[in-house]
């Protein structure tokens, strides 16, 4: 038995399909961030699991603030404020620019354990596991810095700027902290072992943390230092965040820091994802 569809019933399907939504189709860009955002999830999911995660990331730099400020704060007496108030936004930056050897070792563990290999079976963005990590890493870095600002609180840490002026602060930090987990993220690709991931993590940190204007006043250094120490990224980052804080004028140092950090993430993001590629293609 045969239909006979009529002129009128052919009309009447043809606006009906014409009228209906078409599929949202998204593209590429958009499927790598929602990728990156799932594995970004995964990952914080296991801070419950493994808490020590949390706990070694706001260890460290508690110490710095307790050796600095009760040791060697009585010796220290910065120009226009106290102590505290001066090592504090040293104190941030130091922890955020850390972050990246956590996601260093991260990377490094997931390359020697397997996990990235399993990973290539999925049918997900390439450079979703390298996004995926690097959120992560920043939302630990919010957890840090909250930690470390009631820490300063305890020690006598006062901010003096407004709260818009300390939110951009933090802001500030965030984007630090991303920029930097790229670097992370791409030295753990390029040593591939835990072991030596925790010794190329740190090993460019300290340093550049160190001769800068995090703990001391760059005015009581050789000259020959303090040419460095005043013209690296670090002690623009940290001069940035103590006039957010502090309510002083920020100069420059706001733009040279949104300058390197946004030229760190240009240079080591595309990197770190060929480098990536590299590595799980062999």
């Amino acid at each position: 038995m045969s239909t006979t569809v009529t002129p009128a019933a052919k009309a009447v399907a043809t606006l009906a399909a014409a009228s209906s939504p078409s599929p949202l189709r998204r593209g590429a860009l958009y499927w790598a961030f929602a990728d990156g955002l799932v594995l970004a999830g995964r990952q914080l999911r296991k801070i419950p699991r493994v808490p020590e995660q949390l706990v070694f990331a706001t260890v460290q730099p508690i110490l710095f603030v307790l050796l600095f400020r009760y040791v060697f704060g009585g010796a220290i007496h910065p120009e226009g404020t106290t102590y505290p108030n001066f090592l504090m936004a040293g104190v941030f930056v130091q922890t955020v620019v850390i972050g990246s050897a956590a996601t260093c070792v991260g990377i490094a563990e997931d390359l020697q354990c397997g996990l990235i290999d399993r990973f290539r079976s999925l049918p997900m963005a390439r450079s979703a596991v390298l996004t995926g990590r690097t959120l992560a890493d920043a939302a630990r870095n919010l957890f840090t810095v909250a930690v470390m600002f009631g820490v300063g609180l305890v020690v006598g840490f006062r901010p003096q700027g407004s709260p818009l002026a300390w939110l951009e602060a933090i802001v500030l930090l965030l984007l630090i902290g991303y920029a930097f987990s790229w670097v992370g993220a791409t030295i753990g690709l390029a040593v591939r072992t835990v072991e030596a991931a925790q010794s190329a993590g740190l090993s460019w940190v300290f340093p550049l943390t160190f001769l800068s204007s995090a703990f001391v006043p760059t005015e009581t250094m050789p000259g020959w230092l303090r040419a460095f120490a005043e013209n690296q990224p670090i002690t623009a980052f940290i001069e940035a965040v103590r006039a957010l804080l502090l309510d002083r004028p920020v100069g420059s140092s706001v733009a040279i820091t949104l300058a390197w950090t946004i030229g760190v993430l240009c240079v080591f993001a595309p990197l770190s994802v060929a480098l990536y590629r590299r590595v799980t293609t062999r």
